[in-house]
């Protein structure tokens, strides 16, 4: 299993046992950086300590602080935003540039719910 592939797995369980997801934002507001293809994506962590991890250690993140979002706010209001603008969700991103899988934001949903209970 890759790198990014075992960081999906790890966001999925980990949302559903804390029932919260955590990203970032400064001043500007929450980052949505752009792929390789051209595809919007905004980062979301699985717990506190891995947003945290990637804002002491990313340098284009340092300004940044942690915000939560309870898993039923970030499914009613997070969700059809992220799916209405076109913009994929990056789960557990990692690494020294911050990297990972970017998900469409329905498949999400269904593979919290798929390790949900």
């Amino acid at each position: 299993m890759s790198q990014s592939a075992s960081q999906a797995a790890a966001f999925y369980r980990e949302v559903a046992q804390a029932g919260a997801v955590w990203s970032i934002r400064d001043a500007d507001g929450f980052p949505a950086p752009k792929d390789s293809e051209g595809r919007r994506a905004q980062p979301f962590w699985s717990s506190r300590s891995r947003a945290e991890k990637v804002i002491a250690t990313v340098p284009a993140y340092a300004s940044f602080s942690v915000v939560e979002i309870a898993w039923t706010e970030f499914c009613e209001r997070w969700i059809p935003g992220l799916a209405r603008d076109g913009i994929f969700v990056g789960v557990n991103w990692s690494g020294a540039r911050a990297t990972g899988y970017e998900v469409e934001p329905a498949a999400v949903l269904a593979n919290v719910a798929g390790h949900a209970g």
